[in-house]
């Protein structure tokens, strides 16, 4: 069934068929869209069951079917009313029927660029909250006071600030700043989707910078709130305080690299900062181990991905002294610990570079020097060695051909 057979089989029912939400902001927007979601006014349920028996209802709380339009499973969803009676996102009273007209189930949505809806009979665009000129103002505005009725919508703006390049309202800054409360009572993946959505983006730290210029920053990401006021060395970081630091790492390896791990790594990095003793500041010593327990706790709190805890742990302990190694042994045994520690040579090489404003040589050449290391194993190792003395042979001959490596590539 097209799209158009869809909307003309509707309209037959005196009804009326429309696309709504992100795919018409991206479309507005000169963007590819993705995920038409659609959204039926003057349509009695019934109806569109008869209508369309092959439709699955998927909706709980209120109906939702999957139907094959135009060759994909798409969402069909009737317009509703919501009344806010409880806490979260569940916390609602959904009225639907035919009754409720295009205009109320637009109002009830988050902010005004994705409350425009394209009517799939003429392609008219109906925009009854001028979304299309907060668009093209590139602003992230608010529909209503409805806006605090789900806290994470407050998550989902300053992501969208980030994804975007769009700036947030100061009356949208107020309701994100009322949603505090509730958000400490989120179940804590639907805040790490958001985060893993900025992290995508260009530029992750407006994502940060957003929720705490709301007050939300400390609620949601207290680790790296902590950062906030932890002064460092003016000669080494001119940028000011580790807060400030993080921000332009994590923007400084998304620059570099599509990798979330390695994004996550970076804004991991510094962590133990955020625990530095006062009286230690501007120094931080010991801040990778304190980093590694605030990761720990990270994740009691919230369940990172294994990939993302496992590569951010490695990033604590070897950021600081990877390009400061001055022994060939070191170096040779910090690349084989890199090849099992989750990281891509790419990824790691994106956080340091980022860290510490470039390279040294067997870092820039990890790649290569590994490979070399690869060529002996334990099987080669000559008759009679047993046991931990395998490894010991083992490790000699791997820092052997890396020395090896190394001197060819500085010659």
């Amino acid at each position: 069934m097209t799209e158009a057979e869809f909307a003309a089989k509707i309209k037959s029912i005196g009804a009326e068929a429309y696309i709504v939400g992100g795919w018409v902001r991206d479309y507005l927007r000169g963007a590819e869209p993705k995920d038409r979601d659609y959204m039926l006014c003057g349509c009695r349920e019934e109806d569109f069951a008869n209508l369309f028996p092959e439709a699955s209802k998927v909706g709980r709380s209120f109906p939702v079917y999957l139907l094959e339009i135009g060759g994909e499973k798409c969402e069909v969803a009737f317009a509703r009313r919501e009344k806010k009676q409880g806490q979260g996102y569940r916390g609602f009273a959904v009225e639907f029927g035919p009754e409720v007209t295009l205009e109320e189930d637009l109002y009830r949505r988050d902010s005004t660029m994705n409350s425009i809806a394209l009517r799939l009979r003429d392609g008219a665009i109906i925009d009854p909250y001028d979304g299309r000129a907060d668009i093209g103002a590139g602003r992230i505005r608010a529909v209503s006071h409805h806006f605090r009725d789900d806290p994470v919508r407050a998550l989902r703006a300053a992501r969208q600030a980030a994804e975007l390049g769009f700036d947030i309202t100061e009356e949208t800054y107020g309701y994100m700043a009322d949603c505090g409360k509730e958000l400490a009572g989120e179940p804590q993946e639907r805040l790490l989707e958001e985060m893993k959505k900025a992290l995508a983006s260009s530029k992750p730290s407006v994502f940060f910078r957003a929720l705490q210029r709301a007050g939300l920053l400390e609620t949601v990401f207290p680790e790296i709130a902590a950062l906030i006021g932890k002064t460092q060395p003016e000669a080494f970081h001119p940028e000011g305080d580790a807060f400030e630091h993080t921000m332009l790492i994590v923007d400084k390896v998304a620059g570099d690299t599509k990798s979330l791990i390695a994004r996550f790594a970076g804004l991991a990095h510094d962590l133990g900062k955020g625990r530095t003793p006062a009286e230690m500041l501007p120094h931080h010593y010991g801040h990778e181990q304190r980093g590694l327990e605030v990761l720990e706790d990270w994740n009691r709190r919230m369940t990172l991905p294994r990939e993302w805890l496992k590569a951010a742990s490695f990033v604590i302990r070897e950021h600081m002294r990877a390009p400061r190694i001055e022994k060939q042994g070191k170096m040779a045994k910090l690349l084989l610990s890199l090849a099992r520690s989750g990281l891509t040579v790419p990824e790691f090489q994106a956080v340091i570079r980022a860290d510490h404003g470039g390279l040294p040589v067997y870092l820039e050449e990890a790649e290569q020097l590994i490979k070399a290391m690869g060529m002996v194993s334990g099987k080669e190792a000559p008759e009679g060695i047993t046991g931990q003395d395998i490894g010991s042979w083992l490790f000699s001959q791997q820092v052997r051909l890396f020395q090896r490596a190394l001197k060819e590539t500085i010659h």
